[in-house]
């Protein structure tokens, strides 16, 4: 029985971990040829090898623009036109206003904005017309939350990329969406706490936020991914599939 994504090619950055990692086990089962990226080696070939079902992982930092075009030279000579993107990959860091550091607004900015517009930018001659891009915001781009002024404004920005993007490719009929997801299970709190304790402790001060009072699982949202990859979405063009436990409407 055939998958969704059936011989589909599918590139998503960040698939090293979290949700980039489980949305590329689900792509690979579901026919998928699976190509992750990630700026650890290490980390994407252990990925890659337990995605499996051929899946390969390239290194490559999405803020620099060298290693997308690498990234995409190389998918295309294994694997030919891409059908699928994912712009997954991201940074966190929160602080306080007065504290914030003009090195974490850099690495917020030159990653989750700035590394999402060129990953679409750079892919354009590799994607196949009718293609599905996936970029991934979060609940915070709508709300005011202490702490997260930065990060909250470079998920806002990946809002607005989907609209405008999906209008000038729309001759194409590439059709940019996006991904909002409120808390989720992944390894980003291990970059705020520095003990198991704390990271357990951090993950229920989250799950306080959503009304459902619990955190999303990786595979929950690589459910939702997987509906925006495919042609069950079709109709979708520069919206938004909002996961966060009823956050923002309740």
């Amino acid at each position: 029985m055939s998958g969704k994504l059936e011989n589909k090619v599918a590139v998503i950055t960040g698939g090293n971990s979290g949700i980039g990692l489980a949305t590329a086990k689900l792509f690979a089962e579901q026919g998928a040829k699976v190509v992750i990226t990630g700026r650890r080696p290490d980390v994407v070939n252990r990925a890659a090898a337990a995605i499996g079902h051929g899946a390969i992982g390239i290194p490559g930092d999405v803020a620099k623009l060298t290693d997308l075009e690498k990234l995409y030279g190389t998918v295309h000579e294994k694997f030919g036109k891409i059908d699928i993107l994912i712009a997954n990959a991201a940074a966190y860091a929160v602080a306080p206003l007065a504290s914030f550091t003009e090195e974490m607004f850099d690495q917020l900015s030159n990653i989750n904005f700035k590394g999402t517009f060129f990953t679409v930018q750079k892919a354009l001659p590799y994607l196949r017309d009718g293609a599905s891009v996936v970029l991934t915001s979060s609940v915070v781009a709508e709300k005011g939350v202490p702490n997260h002024s930065i990060y909250s404004a470079t998920k806002a920005a990946v809002r607005s990329l989907a609209r405008s993007l999906s209008a000038e490719l729309l001759d194409r009929k590439i059709r940019v969406n996006v991904l909002t997801p409120g808390p989720v299970d992944t390894p980003v709190f291990e970059s705020i706490a520095n003990t198991p304790e704390g990271v357990e402790a951090v993950k229920a001060a989250m799950s306080q936020f959503a009304p459902v009072k619990r955190i999303a699982s990786a595979e929950e949202l690589a459910e939702a991914t997987l509906f925006l990859a495919s042609d069950a979405s079709a109709f979708m063009v520069g919206s938004e599939l909002l996961i966060d436990g009823g956050i923002r409407s309740l």
